[in-house]
Order: structure tokens, then sequence, then C-alpha cells
């Protein structure tokens, strides 16, 4: 058989966690806690918008930038959050999922040889993108606070990462795998920093509709003192309305950072999914009791999870967004009797998927240094209750 013929840039990544744990938990009959899709089908609004934009005949390729309609929608939903209402045919566009927005940002808008900061752990397509892109990674590692309680960043560490080739900084709050949403403090650091070194913030906020905590809430950097200009904010209805297969996202920008974003993006698909578009803008106009009882049904199980897995022994860090939890397992591996020579958590993983029929997903996958992440796992509770019930009763049979 031939080898694979991989361009250099990409061929560093290989198969993603995600597809390579969801064929582990298959193969084995596990509950999958690993891939983050919920496992409902999303509103019925959102399943009869879409069949009524498909009977009204909205079945060939759409706009470039997106349906109209839909990016007045996402005007309107992004608003509040923001502090200002983004003109729909300037400063908005339709992409397919988050993933590509991020991706059609980073190619758009950054050169070969400038240098992209990431926080680490980060979602596996941005270390990709940013190699698409030809840019030079930067990274600031998250880790647990003083409190032990959350995960934060060194301030000096930040600030250490910027320099005069810096282009752009990708923030994701609240922030997959950690669960952690970036207080104001730490935004306006971040914020203070791409205002001194004239750096455009990616903004990955995906999870925006769940944030758990009062005191905790969601803030957009994009709403702060001088970066609506230097701003990217990126969203979908992929995590707000369980709709992960829809693929609508978006992103919003000013004009001038708008014309980069398109560059890219009418090359990549130039048009996304014609009738989802037209459900997904009923959707964000109409359907905002149905994000807030998917929220609360989140965070249910986040009160589920949690309490189960630190009566089991891990080290649980409750998550104050997303519908993710991270914990470490150290104590956990050590009863079982299993090492792993810096990559602990892949061999936990796997040992829960064969032995526990539990699959979850080891974080140090998500790490330029892995060994930062190897004492965690990341377990995704964005499932129904008798899921997440089962999963909790096939641990305690396993580690008792």
């Amino acid at each position: 058989m031939q080898a694979p013929q991989i361009a250099q840039r990409l061929s560093p990544f290989g198969t993603t966690i995600f597809t390579e744990m969801t064929a582990l938990a298959n193969r084995h009959g596990a509950v999958n806690l690993s891939q983050g899709f919920p496992d409902d089908g999303g509103p019925a609004r959102a399943h009869e918008a879409a069949a009524r934009a498909m009977r009204e005949g909205h079945n060939q390729y759409a706009p470039m930038p997106g349906v109209a309609a839909l990016r007045r929608a996402i005007s309107a939903w992004s608003a509040p959050g923001l502090g200002f209402e983004a003109d729909p045919d300037t400063e908005i566009t339709v992409t397919s999922g988050a993933t590509e927005a991020i991706a059609a940002t980073l190619i758009g808008l950054v050169n070969p040889g400038d240098e992209v900061v990431l926080f680490e752990p980060y979602f596996d397509s941005y270390r990709a993108a940013v190699a698409m892109a030809g840019a030079t990674p930067r990274f600031v590692t998250l880790r647990p606070d003083e409190s032990g309680t959350r995960f934060g960043f060194d301030p000096g560490e930040l600030r250490a990462a910027f320099n005069g080739r810096t282009r752009m900084v990708l923030v994701n709050t609240p922030h997959n795998p950690t669960g952690m949403v970036f207080t104001e403090d730490e935004l306006r650091l971040v914020a203070a920093l791409c205002v001194e070194h004239d750096v455009i913030a990616l903004s990955d906020e995906v999870y925006e509709t769940l944030a758990f905590r009062e005191e905790r809430p969601h803030r957009s950097i994009g709403a702060l003192p001088g970066m609506r200009e230097r701003t990217v904010t990126i969203s979908s209805i992929g995590k707000s309305f369980s709709l992960t297969g829809w693929k609508i996202g978006w992103a919003v920008a000013c004009p001038a950072l708008t014309a980069g974003v398109r560059s890219a993006h009418q090359f990549l698909t130039f048009a996304v999914a014609h009738p989802f578009q037209h459900a997904a803008a009923e959707l964000l106009t109409e359907g905002r009791d149905d994000a807030d009882a998917i929220a609360a049904q989140h965070d249910a199980m986040r009160r589920l999870l949690v309490p189960a897995l630190a009566e089991l022994g891990f080290g649980v860090y409750d998550p104050e967004g997303t519908y993710f939890v991270m914990a470490d397992h150290r104590a956990v591996s050590e009863r079982l009797g299993l090492t792993g020579d810096g990559s602990a958590d892949v061999v936990l993983c796997r040992w829960l998927t064969e032995h526990a029929g539990v699959a979850t997903i080891p974080p140090s996958v998500f790490y330029e240094h892995g060994h930062e992440g190897a004492p965690f796992l990341r377990f995704a509770f964005c499932k129904r209750e008798a899921t997440i019930r089962e999963a909790i009763a096939r641990l305690r049979k396993a580690l008792g």
C-alpha cells in the first residue's frame, strides 16, 4: 500500500483524537463522553424550520457572505454581548461552522512568518489552522491556579509571548477543554496587549450561552475599549442549540477585517448549506427559550457528573462554562497501577474505554507541551440524563 501523501505543514497533526476515541468507543460499545456532541436531536423548532426552508425552494447556492436574514439575526443576537449592532452587509460572514470561521480568519488575515499567540490547551483545529496560514505559534499555558478550583494563566508569560512579529491572539471563552470562563481582568490584559502591539484578537465564543455561574458571566473581548476594530468574534448555533451537524457559524468583524475573512471564506466553502441558514435565522430570532433550556440541561448534567467523578477519586475542576469537565486522574491511575511515561492520560483513556465502557478524551493532545495535560482527562456532559447515569454506573463498577 502506498504511504499517505500529506503536506509537511499538516503531517504533524494526523487523525484527530475525536475520530480515534469515537472509533474506539464504538468498537467496545462504550458510553461516549469523549467527543462533544449532544445525543439528542436539537429543538423541534429547528427541524420544522429547516424542512420548511427546503419546501420553499432554498436548495441552491446561498450568497457568499450568508443569507441576509441570518446576517441580520446574527447582528441582533450578538449585539448585547458586543455592545453594538454589527452591520449585516459589511461586518458579518456566515461560515461552515466556527471551525471554518477560525481557518478563514487565520488564512485571510495572517501572513507567513507572522506569530499567533495560542493558549494551551487549545481546540485541535487551532494549531492546524495556524500551520495552514504559514504562521508561527507562541504558547501560553493555562494551569490550575492557586485556588485549585479553576485554570488561569501567568500574566508575565502572556506578556512575554507578544512581540513585534505578533499578528494575532486566539482567545476561547468559555474555554474548551478546561471549562474556565475568562474573567474581565484576564480579558482586559489580553486587550491591553493587543492595543499595545497592534494585534488582532480572534475570539472563539461558541460556548457563549454555556456559562454556569452568576459571578463568572461570559464576556466578549470585542466589547472592551479599543477592541472593536481589532477583534474577529466567532460563534455558531452548534453548541447553543445542540445542532453540531448543521455547521452554521459566523464571524463578526469590522469591514477591514471582514475583507480578509471573506477573501479566504470564498475559496474554502464559498457558500454554506442554504436551508439551514434560514432555519438558523429563525432560531436566533425566536429560539432564545430553546437555548436557555439547553443550557439548563447541560448545567444539570454538570451537577450530576462532577460530584460522581469526585466520589471516584478524580480531582475535579468544576467547569465555569462549556460542557466539558477536566479531572485530575493521577490518584485513580495510581490505584489502578497504570503509568504512561508522559502519556498517562492516553493510557487511562484507553483502559476506561476497554474495561469500564466509558470513552473520554486525553487532553495532552490539546497541548504543545503534552506533559502539561497528561495529569488530566476531559469528560463531555452534553448528553441525556440516561447517558450520564449509565456512564457513572459503569465507572463506579470499574473503579469501585
